[in-house]
């Protein structure tokens, strides 16, 4: 994973002098992954459960910086229960204004890399601990982008093995037992479906619409064929991307409607809201450098150059008669949607801005290589399971060929 960091170098002057934001792009700052699949448990409905224990090491090597380097970036705990608080009673934003007073807290903090990732403790979130009524209390008692992701592997996924319908190979049935997310308001929204995008059913065609699950997307996302591409080795592939449109408005496309359940006012062209499922923070998904977002988003800000589709694209390469992902890249930038409220003077000056903090590229896939040998041990796997049917096809044999199902990974992985 290659995460680049959006260091903002004249914060006193934006918030005095009501200059742009000057960011500076800093990385990558790149982390190796180890996936594990733990907790398996096989299912009488063709079905298997698990959990994915994700473990991450920083890579010195590869990487442009180190995880102790400082940056100054948005104080997003702070930043969120300010504009949170934009329409609660004016004396409650009085009191909060008096409380950050008290505790010393700024619109913009200086992190190292490694805290503003992995977590550091905030003030805010310390207080929220210990007033905050239990059953309102959040799930951690510290702030990091990526807090609480390290060596954990608490969802719980049920996928279709295909052992009796090869078209449902990999496709999610569950997540954390549920098969809705309870975000959005139609079940095409709102359903848990797809893959978790290292594998798909097999005989892919280029009318075929992938469909990917990431919870930290909060949805499912479309896929669409582009070209095709020729992998190491020569293994012909499919690129598939999310549709142009797929963080479009609703007023450009009705059904994504659903995906702004409390609006209008709803997120700006090509940016998604995922605020209900980060416990209402205000945060908003784009692709890095706001690719084919309203480039107002860019313009309000400086230091990010113009977006590049080489770059910034979200793809996946697939093998379309296994399935198989041969190549990933997927880049999503995090972004904090800040509103102005006067009445709290410490962010009194602060626009109504996106404001743009990371990207990075493969949160929740590895980037995949594969030799020529493994696609056709992957191939040999379809017909495998395809023979489970016949009944001279032991249960045994099964078992092995079932092995790599059960998730320690057809492929290895590479930063």
């Amino acid at each position: 994973m290659q995460i680049y960091i959006y260091n903002v170098t004249n914060a006193d002057e934006f918030l005095n002098n009501g200059e742009k934001p000057a960011l500076q792009e800093l990385g990558p700052y790149v982390y190796e992954q180890h996936w594990e699949k733990v907790d398996i448990k096989f299912n009488d409905n063709g079905t298997v459960t698990y959990k994915v224990k994700k473990t991450f090491f920083f890579n010195s090597n590869l990487s442009s910086g180190s995880e102790d380097d400082l940056v100054v970036v948005p104080n997003v705990p702070m930043l969120s229960a300010t504009s949170q608080s934009k329409h609660a009673a004016r004396f409650l934003r009085l009191a909060m204004a008096s409380i950050m007073d008290i505790l010393k807290i700024k619109p913009f903090v200086e992190v190292s890399v490694g805290q503003l990732l992995w977590g550091y403790e905030d003030p805010l979130l310390k207080l929220a601990k210990d007033v905050v009524p239990k059953e309102q209390k959040l799930p951690y008692d510290q702030f990091g982008l990526l807090y609480g992701k390290n060596s954990t592997g608490s969802d719980l996924y049920t996928i279709f093995t295909g052992s009796s319908d090869i078209a449902k190979f990999g496709l999610l049935d569950r997540w954390n037992g549920k098969d809705a997310l309870g975000f959005w308001t139609t079940p095409e929204c709102d359903s848990v479906m797809g893959t978790d995008g290292s594998i798909f059913p097999p005989h892919i065609t280029r009318q075929t619409v992938l469909k990917v699950f990431d919870k930290d997307l909060c949805r499912t996302l479309p896929l669409v064929y582009q070209h095709d591409v020729i992998a190491a080795g020569g293994i012909p592939g499919y690129r598939f991307s999310p549709p142009k449109n797929v963080f479009t408005t609703a007023e450009n496309l009705p059904s994504q409607q659903c995906y702004c359940p409390a609006g209008p006012p709803c997120a700006p062209e090509g940016a998604f809201n995922i605020s209900l499922c980060q416990y209402d923070s205000p945060v908003l998904l784009t692709f890095p450098h706001f690719y084919l977002a309203d480039p107002e988003l860019r313009e309000a800000v400086t230091g990010i150059s113009p977006p590049d589709p080489e770059k910034h694209e979200f793809y996946i390469d697939v093998q379309p008669i296994m399935g198989t992902t041969m190549k990933a890249r997927a880049r999503v930038q995090i972004n904090l949607a800040v509103s102005q409220v006067r009445d709290i003077k410490q962010v009194a000056s602060f626009p109504d801005i996106v404001f743009p903090i990371m990207y990075f590229e493969d949160v929740s896939m590895r980037f995949i290589k594969l030799s020529s040998a493994r696609l056709f041990a992957d191939a040999s796997l379809v017909k495998i399971i395809y023979q489970q049917r016949n009944p001279l096809f032991k249960k045994g044999d099964a078992e092995i060929c079932l092995t790599p199902i059960r998730f320690s990974r057809l492929v290895h992985f590479v930063p």
